[in-house]
């Protein structure tokens, strides 16, 4: 029988080598699966018993919301309704330094509200925003590193695919954990304004002050009850709904997929092909985090029945080490890794040994899931292989450089990680709402 230490080496180790040799994520975990249930489960009836639990762990109810948020950003995309709403606060912003930038940012809130990706968050408003702000002339890292942040904090503000696969992989309360990411997220929103304007006003070549069409009246505030007031109310529904109990997380995503459809019908924006378009951009991504899922869930039982999870668990917690080092300590890991993987992998590759001891240690664990959701947004923006840094360099024109992506995206990375510093020693930044709400 093999000790637990040289089990946890061969799964963790084989998982994280497979990770970084580019192997994709599901298929990473798909082949440690295989070979942790021959070693571990008993030959060819552990193979059986893992494609029973396959089955299982894709067949949870807690998983819907996923694909259902992901078709709300799809529609918005794809209908053109997401410009629309750009146009709309861009008519409310008035002359402030840096002024395109800050729409981006405010636009990107009002978007993650209303999107469950935050790829295509990024991705639109890359492609339609960052082609302007450079023909206004201003410069590449002040075009580029709004969007970027903005993109990340659309895994915290709900609805968010990602908190979702959270809630679902570590147990945590998923509606909770959605309305955790608010104020955080709304905080983050907020500082990344003030930051861009106080960077304009110190070196106002970064954003030169361009002219733009005044409205006023009637034409002015148009855009705004017509098309972000009714799109927001969809994030009030399906927030709200959640919030007052009247709704699981399942039917919240549910109505809001119904609502974001109504609406772009409505509008007379939603074709046949745009639709399609949609439906096949939410099964692309939703067959990817599915696939994923039973690579996760069938690794964290192996890992758990092989001895290495209570191992690990009993040497950390062993250490008589206060619990808050600990937690500081994982907050670093996961930092780190966030430098060479995926968030996804971040969470199948930590989970199965944080959550253990989050329980053990009796630690609130939506305090430590917003954590885990900043630290996961942090994930997207580190260079050299940050996700959204690569979307940005994919949507972008071709005169940004790589280098100038990685030095727009330095300053937010340093908000976001004192937004981490904030949570981690007054957490009620991140367990206020859901504690008020019941």
């Amino acid at each position: 029988m093999m000790s637990w230490q040289a089990a946890a080496w061969l799964l963790l180790g084989g998982s994280t080598v497979l990770l970084f040799l580019g192997l994709p994520v599901a298929f990473s975990f798909l082949v440690i699966n295989i070979v942790g249930g021959w070693l571990f489960l008993g030959g060819e009836a552990g193979l059986a018993q893992l494609t029973r639990n396959c089955v299982v762990s894709v067949t949870s109810f807690s998983l819907t919301p996923i694909p259902l948020f992901i078709l709300m950003g799809e529609v918005l995309f794809h209908t053109g309704l997401a410009v629309k709403v750009i146009d709309g606060i861009e008519r409310l912003i008035r002359q402030v330094p840096g002024r395109l930038a800050v729409v981006a940012v405010v636009a990107g809130t009002i978007f993650s509200a209303i999107s469950g990706s935050t790829i295509a968050t990024t991705a639109m408003l890359g492609s339609l925003m960052v082609p302007v702000m450079l023909a206004r002339g201003y410069h590449p890292t002040m075009a580029t590193g709004p969007i970027m942040a903005i993109g990340a904090v659309d895994m915290l503000i709900p609805p968010s695919a990602l908190t979702v696969l959270l809630g679902s992989l570590s147990g945590i309360s998923i509606s909770k954990l959605l309305i955790g990411g608010i104020v955080p997220g709304l905080i983050l929103s907020v500082v990344f304004i003030a930051y861009i304007i106080t960077r304009v006003k110190l070196s106002p070549e970064l954003a030169p002050n361009s002219e733009f069409e005044e409205f006023s009246g009637w034409e002015k505030l148009r855009p705004l009850f017509q098309y972000v007031l009714p799109l927001v109310s969809i994030f009030v529904i399906v927030v709200g709904a959640m919030i007052a109990g009247w709704a699981t997380p399942t039917e919240s995503a549910a109505i809001g997929a119904f609502a974001t459809i109504v609406l772009a019908m409505t509008y007379r924006a939603l074709s046949i092909r745009n639709l399609l378009l949609s439906l096949k951009g939410t099964v692309a991504v939703s067959g990817m985090i599915l696939f994923i899922i039973i690579g996760a869930t069938t690794f964290a039982q192996i890992l758990s029945f092989s001895g290495a999870s209570n191992g690990m668990v009993e040497i950390i917690t062993g250490q008589g080490l206060p619990p808050m080092v600990i937690i500081m300590g994982m907050m670093l890991l996961l930092i780190f890794l966030g430098i060479f993987v995926d968030q996804v992998s971040m969470m199948l590759i930590t989970l199965p040994i944080f959550m253990p001891v989050v329980q053990t240690l009796g630690i609130d664990q939506i305090w430590f899931g917003v954590m885990f959701l900043i630290c996961m947004q942090l994930g997207l923006l580190l260079p050299p292989h940050g996700m959204l840094l690569m979307t940005m360099k994919g949507v972008a024109p071709p005169e940004v450089t790589m280098l100038h992506i990685f030095r727009a995206v330095t300053p937010y990375v340093a908000i976001s990680i004192i937004m981490l510093l904030a949570v981690f020693f007054w957490p009620p930044v991140a367990t206020w709402l859901p504690a008020w709400l019941g």
